[in-house]
C-alpha cells in the first residue's frame, strides 16, 4: 500500500500479469470465467462514513464472497495498525479472518477494494491456483480480482496530487487499467463511469491503449503498416532459412518455426488470454483460440 510515498508507474510486472491471464483460463476454464461476466455493482460496495465500520466491512465482504461465488465461506473483518493494507488467515475454512489497516477506520469507501484483494486470496486458496513467490502470488490476485469484476475497486482507491498518494495492490495503475481493460473488451463493459478517482480514470485509459494494441500485432491482420513490415522481413528471413528455428526482431511477440509435415508455422500469443497459437504460414488464415474461444483473423 502506497500511503503517502511515491507510486510506480508503467508495466513493469506486464509478463506476470499476462500469465495470470492464461492461467485463470486454465484453471477455471471459458465458461467458468464467462460466469462472471457482471462486475460488482458501485452500489453493492458502497460505505458511507455515517455506517457502523464493523456491520458494514461484514456487509461489504458478505457481498464479495456472494460475487466470487462463496456460499459457504463466512469472512470475520477486524481493523489493526500494520504496514500492508490487509492480511488474510488461510485456514481450511469456513470462517476466514480479514485484518485491515487502521486507515480504513477514516478512509471507508476503499474498504471494498481492500476487502476484494483478500476474498481474493480465498478463492484462489480454494482452487489451489498460486505463482511461486510472494511476487507473483500478489500480482496473480490482483490480476484474477480485476479479470473476475471486482479489481476496479482497487483502481478507484489510486489518488494522487502534487502532496499526497494512495494506491492499493501490488499491480501499477497502468497496469490495473489494463487488466480491467482486457476484462471490458471480452464482456463489452465500460467501467469509466464508476470511477470516482481522476487519475484511476487516466489509468484506465492508458491501459485500454495497451490492451487495444494487443489486437494490433501482426500477424494479426489489425496490425499497422509498420508491424506488417517488420512482419514481412523476418518471415521471408525464415523461409530462407528453412528447416531451422528463426529467432523474430527483438520487438516482436512472434516467432517463426519449421514443420517437417507442411510448411513453416508461426506461432503468436492469443491477445485476449495469451495462451500461444501456432497456424501454418500460408496467407490469410481464420484462427480459433482454443483456451478462449476468440476467432482471430491472420495474415500469415
Amino acid at each position: 500500500m502506497a500511503n503517502g510515498g511515491p507510486v510506480k508507474h508503467g508495466y513493469p510486472h506486464l509478463e506476470t500479469v499476462r500469465t495470470a491471464v492464461t492461467a485463470l483460463y486454465k484453471r477455471l476454464s471459458y465458461d467458468t470465467v464467462h460466469t462472471f461476466a457482471a462486475s460488482m455493482a458501485p452500489a453493492d460496495v458502497a460505505f458511507c462514513d455515517t455506517d457502523d465500520l464493523y456491520l458494514g466491512a461484514q456487509r461489504v465482504a458478505r457481498e464479495l464472497v456472494r460475487h466470487f461465488r462463496l456460499p459457504d465461506a463466512r469472512m470475520i473483518v477486524s481493523f489493526r495498525e500494520m504496514e500492508h493494507a490487509a492480511s488474510v488467515e488461510l485456514a481450511a475454512g469456513p470462517e476466514y479472518f480479514i485484518e485491515l489497516n487502521d486507515r480504513f477506520r477514516t478512509h471507508r469507501r476503499d474498504i471494498g477494494a481492500a476487502l476484494a484483494h483478500e476474498v481474493m486470496h480465498v478463492y484462489l486458496h480454494r482452487l489451489d491456483l498460486s505463482f511461486p513467490g510472494t511476487r507473483d502470488n500478489e500480482i496473480l490476485t490482483d490480476t484474477a480480482t480485476t479479470y473476475l469484476g471486482a479489481g476496479w475497486l482497487l483502481l478507484d482507491a489510486y489518488r494522487e496530487d502534487a502532496s499526497s498518494s494512495q494506491k492499493l495492490g501490488y499491480l501499477t495503475p497502468e497496469e490495473f487499467g489494463y487488466v480491467l481493460a482486457k476484462r471490458a473488451l471480452v464482456f463489452g463493459e465500460d467501467p469509466a463511469t464508476w470511477f470516482t478517482s481522476p487519475q484511476a480514470y487516466t489509468a484506465y485509459t492508458r491501459g485500454l491503449a495497451r490492451a487495444r494494441d494487443d489486437e494490433r500485432q501482426p500477424p494479426l491482420t489489425a496490425a499497422g503498416w509498420a508491424g506488417r513490415r517488420r512482419y514481412a522481413k523476418d518471415r521471408r528471413h525464415a523461409q530462407d532459412r528453412a528447416g531451422t528455428a528463426t529467432p523474430p526482431s527483438p520487438e516482436a511477440s512472434y516467432a517463426f518455426a519449421p514443420d517437417g509435415r507442411g510448411p513453416l508455422r508461426v506461432s503468436f500469443p492469443c491477445p485476449t488470454c495469451h495462451q500461444r497459437i501456432r497456424v501454418p504460414v500460408r496467407g490469410r488464415v481464420r484462427a480459433r483460440c482454443g483456451l478462449c474461444r476468440t476467432v482471430l483473423e491472420c495474415d500469415t
